[in-house]
C-alpha cells in the first residue's frame, strides 16, 4: 500500500480543499439567508444552495478527508508519534464538530426558526480560517509553534469579538 501513499495524499489534499470550500461558504450563505429572510423567493434559492453545498460537496468531502487521512495514518502509523500530528487531529476534531454545526444551523434555517442574525454568522465564518491556519502550520513546520498558535487564536478571538459587538445599522 506504501506505493500508493502519494496518490492517497494528493486525494487527501483535494478532499480537504473541497471540504474547506463548504466550511468557508456555508456561513456566508447563512448571513444572506438571515439578512434577507423577508424575501421568500431569495431565501428559497439560498435554501437550495445551502442544502446542495452541504450534502453534495461538504459532507462527502469531509468523509473523503477523514477516510484518506485515516488511510495515510494506517500506512504510516509513526506519524502518530509526533505531537504536531496529535495537535492536528485535535483541531481536525473541532473542524468536524464545526462542520456538523453548520448542518444544524442549515436545518434550523430551512424551517425558518433560526434566532441567530447575520452578524453572528459573519463571526462564525471566521472559525474555519483559524482551523486551516493552525492545521497548515502544524503540518508544514512539523511542530506546534506555541506562541504563534496562541497568538493567532487570540487574534481570531479579537476579530470575532469585534464582529459580534459591531453596531448594526
Amino acid at each position: 500500500m506504501g506505493q500508493y501513499y502519494l496518490a492517497i495524499l494528493a486525494f487527501h489534499i483535494i478532499s480537504v480543499l473541497s471540504w474547506m470550500s463548504m466550511l468557508f461558504y456555508m456561513p456566508r450563505l447563512f448571513v444572506y439567508h438571515q439578512e434577507y429572510k423577508d424575501k421568500k423567493d431569495f431565501t428559497d434559492v439560498v435554501k437550495i444552495q445551502e442544502n446542495k453545498i452541504y450534502k453534495v460537496i461538504g459532507l462527502p468531502a469531509m468523509w473523503a478527508t477523514i477516510l484518506s487521512g485515516g488511510t495515510l495514518l494506517y500506512i504510516n502509523p509513526s506519524l502518530l508519534d509526533n505531537s504536531w500530528m496529535i495537535a492536528k487531529l485535535v483541531v481536525l476534531t473541532l473542524m468536524i464538530a464545526y462542520s456538523y454545526s453548520l448542518e444544524y444551523f442549515r436545518k434550523v434555517l430551512e424551517k425558518d426558526k433560526c434566532t441567530k442574525n447575520g452578524q453572528f454568522f459573519r463571526a462564525y465564518n471566521e472559525v474555519p480560517t483559524l482551523f486551516a491556519i493552525l492545521i497548515v502550520t502544524f503540518v508544514i513546520t512539523k511542530s506546534i509553534p506555541l506562541y504563534f498558535s496562541i497568538g493567532i487564536t487570540l487574534f481570531f478571538g479579537f476579530i470575532i469579538y469585534k464582529i459580534l459587538t459591531k453596531k448594526v445599522d
